[in-house]
């Protein structure tokens, strides 16, 4: 936020010679309207912060994600339309920079709406978070290859033009070629990103490790995916409540399927036909185990 409010000072106030982007009717000029368009895009990204912030006091955990990638989303897409028709040159130097920035904010755009679809994928943020770094990056290039004179390619030069200075090249075979070596740049600066981003993963993986998590189904198949601590808190108890409940389950059943087969027992030893006759049964058989068991205590007794 302090960065977004530094620039739209910088872009209105303090880089204009006025230090007010207005004429003295009110209007503006058409040498501001570019400082306009940066402020929109810092303003863009400022709204988005302060918004995150009162969404994680105020919001509902289940929409906070979802209306902050939102509005994340929102500032993307108000930075690909100010650079696509953006008031400066397209067919120079700079429109080539533009151009390639358009790429990585498109990208940047589409991951940041499908997060809001798919919040736990790892592939969806790294990609996201890459394109973030990327676009700025890339602008900082921008400001080091279009504004330092020793980094004009060769066949061009600087130009005042409505107030600020522009690249022009001599010829359209120079501008050909210093379009060529913009493209050659980017792809130079796409690969170092990319090595750069594959390093730190596999860096943080050596000190930090994969820690894995489990989740229930359930709350998959119910679309209610839990985020915070709290949450799991109580998913885990119900994990816990429904793995006890099914070891009682299964007492049972290992319990009736040992009654089901004593019952089988007897019946095979003393067959019966109604409630009556088995309990007869049940009780001789209870005598003959009783004096079965009173047999050695007599003997011992008649060896004494």
């Amino acid at each position: 936020m302090g960065g977004c409010t530094a620039s739209i000072a910088m872009e209105l106030f303090i880089g204009p010679q006025r230090h007010q982007p207005l004429d003295d009717d009110l209007t503006i000029p058409s040498n501001h309207l570019h400082n306009f368009e940066h402020s929109i895009i810092s303003l863009s990204f400022f709204l988005y912060a302060a918004f995150a912030i009162v969404f994680d006091k105020v919001a509902p955990k289940k929409a906070q994600f979802s209306l902050t990638q939102l509005l994340g989303a929102a500032a993307f897409g108000q930075q690909l339309l100010v650079f696509h028709l953006h008031s400066a040159d397209h067919m120079g130097v700079e429109g080539e920079y533009h151009l390639l920035l358009q790429l990585v904010i498109s990208v940047a755009l589409v991951t940041t709406l499908m997060g809001i679809g798919y919040p736990n994928s790892f592939l969806i943020s790294f990609v996201r978070s890459i394109s973030i770094v990327s676009i700025g990056l890339w602008l900082a290039v921008m400001g080091f290859m279009l504004w330092t004179p020793d980094f004009i390619p060769k066949g061009c030069f600087m130009n005042l033009e409505e107030g600020h200075k522009v690249v022009r090249c001599h010829d359209d075979e120079a501008l050909d070629r210093a379009k060529s070596l913009v493209n050659i740049e980017f792809s130079w600066y796409m690969i170092l990103v990319i090595v750069s981003s594959m390093c730190l993963y596999l860096y943080m993986i050596k000190i930090h490790g994969e820690k894995v998590e489990y989740q229930t189904l359930s709350n998959y198949e119910l679309g209610d995916e839990e985020e915070e601590g709290g949450d799991d808190v109580e998913a885990q108890k119900k994990i816990n409540a429904g793995a006890s409940k099914s070891f009682v389950q299964m007492g049972k059943g290992f319990a009736a399927m040992d009654i089901e087969r004593k019952m089988n027992l007897i019946q095979v030893i003393f067959p019966y036909r109604s409630w009556y006759e088995f309990r007869r049964n049940f009780n001789k058989l209870e005598e003959w185990m009783t004096l079965i068991k009173c047999i050695p205590f007599y003997r011992s007794m008649g060896a004494v």
